[in-house]
């Protein structure tokens, strides 16, 4: 999903393949496809449009997935594309 990016290389989002029991749950959570199944476990496919909402880190229940949700919040994307600006909700 490239149209709907934050700001690159700054997701807080990290993935620890090894807990990853292929349950699926975060292909299923998350809203901008940033993870995919690869075999019997999920891989990031695409970190750069997480938006760090936290569904994925919610639903995981074996730790595999962690993020400070709300750094990379829609809250921001929305703002500036009202504004014309950079992405900011004034969190930082």
């Amino acid at each position: 999903m490239s149209q709907m990016r934050y700001i690159e290389d700054v997701i807080t989002l990290s993935y620890d393949a090894e807990r990853c029991t292929g349950c699926r749950q975060c292909t299923m959570v998350c809203p901008h496809g940033v993870f995919a199944m690869d075999g019997t476990r999920a891989v990031l496919a695409d970190k750069g449009a997480c938006m760090e909402c936290g569904a994925c880190a919610r639903n995981c229940a074996f730790g595999a997935i962690s993020l400070q949700p709300g750094v990379g919040c829609a809250a921001a994307i929305i703002n500036g594309w009202i504004t014309g600006s950079e992405p900011s909700c004034g969190c930082s």
